[in-house]
């Protein structure tokens, strides 16, 4: 297993964002992490890569445990995140902000293999055009891009992927998707967190599913559809339990087929 979290808990003062987690990642896997807005899942990521003091419960990176690791040593481990809100170096050209990425990561690259890497993995995302462009002017569909090529310049063995396809339309939620596929096909492992249910249903090998901070199902996509608690946790926002419910009965279209 490439990452292993047994009993995870993470409490702010008297209130617990995560309860008693616990899991198995299996590398090469596309795991999706959902549930309703508020359910603990980016806090999960920041236990996860170091953002947070787990409170309680360990975290286990490629046989090691990094429980409390702090981030840039996860980044060393080779483990890279996006970001829901993302955040480039506005000031920065688009390939200095990938560059950064690579010198940075796993591989701790000088200036010159960081802008080899740099290169290639914009050309990788899309985002070659663009390379001289400051990284502010880009488009939020750009913007996305670019956090996950800085990502992905760090040469990870696991990505966090948080929310990459909120804000984006069908056509490029279409393009994000075979993104992530090829990314997979070159051996890194993944856990996204995503709200658009018919994509990461598509999408993931497996499904864990958090609702006020406990995991509260866990299986193959069509499992996690049906799953009454998780249709009850959904019953709030009646177009995701929608989503979830009638996810069977979808036909891979441009986004699932991408």
């Amino acid at each position: 297993m490439i990452l292993q979290l047994r009993g995870v808990t993470k409490q702010f003062g008297g209130l617990t964002a995560v309860k008693d987690v616990s899991f198995d990642l299996a590398k090469g896997e596309i795991l999706g992490l959902i549930g309703p807005n508020g359910a603990g899942k980016t806090t999960l990521f920041n236990c996860i890569n170091g953002v947070y003091p787990v409170t309680k419960g360990t975290v286990t990176f490629l046989g090691e445990d990094v429980t409390n690791s702090p981030t840039y040593s996860m980044a060393h481990r080779g483990l890279a995140r996006t970001h829901q809100i993302v955040r480039p170096l506005n000031d920065l050209t688009v390939r200095d902000n990938v560059i950064v990425g690579a010198c940075y990561g796993s591989k701790r690259m000088g200036l010159g293999a960081a802008a080899d890497t740099a290169d290639k993995t914009l050309e990788f995302v899309g985002l070659a055009p663009r390379s001289e462009s400051l990284a502010g002017s880009l488009n939020v569909a750009q913007k996305k891009r670019l956090e996950m090529a800085r990502a992905l310049a760090s040469q990870p063995t696991l990505l966090l992927l948080d929310e990459v396809l909120a804000g984006l339309n069908t056509a490029e939620v279409s393009n994000m998707l075979a993104t992530i596929r090829r990314i997979r096909e070159q051996g890194v492992t993944i856990i996204m967190i995503e709200h658009i249910m018919h994509a990461v249903m598509n999408l993931s090998d497996r499904i864990i599913v958090l609702n006020y901070g406990e995991l509260i199902a866990s299986g193959a996509p069509d499992e996690v559809a049906q799953d009454p608690q998780v249709v009850e946790a959904y019953l709030g926002d009646p177009e995701l339990a929608a989503q979830l419910l009638e996810k069977e009965k979808e036909e891979d279209g441009a986004t699932g087929n991408a």
